[in-house]
């Protein structure tokens, strides 16, 4: 049997990463990320500020362009020089901290924009699929707003729409919840819940340990540009075997005891 089918079989993994490394200058952000996520996997990278998380999942659709390595999405090869990446693109949906809604558009409008430009998708197509994530993400009362009209929970969870109307093959969430109010990360937090729930391929970059140990099928501990450990959540965040895991760890689910 042949080890580089043409097309990718069903059990192939949705992305995969290979000997991935990407610096800044003389910094060396990323050091050789090996990584492979199956179909309907919730992938959640954590790690301290500066550990990579961010640029990982940003050279997954290109916006970062690694130094070496191999990604593969879907079965296309990302890092070939003769990709179109744009093509590729169209099945990676990307939510990022900031909402990154156009302004001077209404919520549909920010919705259908890219569907009819892309997708080549009609008018009245493009709304349907619109109004259908809108009321899926809560948002179906919302359709004729304006993004200043929204709070930034709204505007997150518009954001989460509008890249689900482009019918991506994954989803790639970079600290969605980090620039919302503490009240408001719950119903971003519970939209991707469904989402996970429905077997959306997902690889989240996020500070929410609960939502991690919840929904995640794994964990990626990320320190100094490697991946320092992965596994089930119950194993790297319930049991984790190195050093820098439990240190981080520490940090972020013991916050500072006031004494009794």
């Amino acid at each position: 049997m042949s080890e580089t089918p043409s097309t990718p079989a069903a059990e192939d993994p949705v992305v995969r990463i290979t000997g991935l490394h990407k610096s800044f200058g003389s910094l060396q952000v990323l050091r050789g990320i090996d990584l492979e996520v199956r179909r309907g996997d919730v992938v959640c990278i954590i790690g301290a500020s500066g550990s990579g998380k961010s640029t990982l999942l940003r050279c997954v659709n290109l916006l970062e362009v690694p130094d070496s390595g191999q990604i593969v999405v879907h079965g296309t090869d990302l890092t070939d020089p003769d990709v179109d990446i744009d093509k590729a693109r169209r099945g990676i949906g990307m939510v990022f901290q900031s909402f990154n809604l156009f302004s001077h558009l209404s919520v549909v409008d920010n919705l259908t924009i890219a569907q009819r430009k892309v997708l080549g998708r009609s008018k009245a197509e493009s709304w349907n699929i619109a109004n259908t994530n809108l009321n899926k993400v809560g948002l179906g009362d919302k359709v004729h707003s304006m993004p200043t009209q929204l709070s930034g929970g709204q505007q997150q969870r518009a954001a989460i729409a509008r890249a689900l109307s482009m019918d991506p093959d994954v989803m790639l969430f970079d600290e969605p919840t980090s620039a919302l109010d503490p009240e408001l990360v719950g119903d971003v937090l519970g939209v991707m819940r469904q989402l996970a729930d429905e077997g959306m391929t997902m690889l989240v970059v996020t500070h929410e340990m609960q939502f991690a140990k919840e929904v995640a099928d794994v964990v990626l501990f990320m320190d100094g540009g490697v991946v320092v450990e992965q596994g089930a959540p119950a194993q790297v965040i319930g049991d984790p075997q190195h050093e820098r895991t439990r240190t981080f760890l520490s940090r972020v689910l013991n916050p500072v005891q006031v004494e009794e």
